[in-house]
């Protein structure tokens, strides 16, 4: 069963939305919050209290006069063991998508989305893998074709396999390589996509079409 926080400013909102998450198959909703530094308490507890940790918290971007969603998705993601961090806004400019993103969301999905595409994205961000809702991923696409980076073939091989969630220590074993030479990839890889975070390259390449949705 997948744990889900559900962060949101607007009650009924969060009504709606726990009564939808209950409905998915093999997820349920363990907790709610109305801004960002409520969720982060939440999550303090949990820990602080020996409890199971959500798996995916599904954020909010705007929030009133609370912590918003970039900031939490921030500090959520550079927490020890952190939950997948799953945006679920109105919100579809650039500036918001690429922050989002940047700040480590695994995810990003508009309000609207059917129920099915949003149990899809909780499994796959429970999986560590990236999903982006199609208006999402087309401004990206934008973005990038205006400039399409080069990837050599073993950093492809690379942004393959963060796609699919594995750990560097998972990539060296996978490719036969030290793990030092899977962060020089990295580093190499960030530069060209002009990112600073594995969700970002994932992000990029995607919308790139560098790499297909696993």
């Amino acid at each position: 069963m997948i744990r889900v926080l559900l962060v949101d400013d607007h009650p009924v909102v969060r009504r709606g939305l726990r009564a939808m998450v209950d409905e998915l198959p093999g997820v349920e909703a363990v907790g709610e919050a109305a801004d960002g530094a409520a969720a982060l308490r939440l999550l303090a507890e949990a820990r602080e209290n020996g409890e199971p940790r959500p798996d995916v918290v599904l954020m909010d971007l705007q929030m009133g006069d609370g912590m918003h969603g970039v900031e939490a998705t921030r500090r959520i993601t550079a927490l020890p063991e952190p939950p997948a961090v799953l945006i679920l806004t109105t919100y579809s400019t650039d500036a918001d998508i690429l922050a989002a993103v940047e700040a480590g969301a695994t995810g990003y999905l508009l309000k609207d989305a059917p129920p099915e595409d949003v149990a899809t994205a909780v499994h796959a961000a429970a999986r560590g893998e990236t999903v982006l809702a199609p208006p999402v991923a087309a401004r990206l696409l934008g973005r990038v074709r205006a400039g399409r980076p080069t990837l050599s073939p073993r950093e492809i091989e690379i942004l393959r396999l963060l796609a699919e969630g594995l750990a560097n220590k998972q990539i060296s074993r996978r490719l036969f390589i030290s793990e030092a030479t899977v962060k020089t990839h990295l580093v190499h890889i960030y530069d060209k996509l002009n990112v600073d975070s594995r969700t970002a390259a994932i992000a990029a390449g995607l919308a790139g079409g560098l790499i297909r949705p696993v």
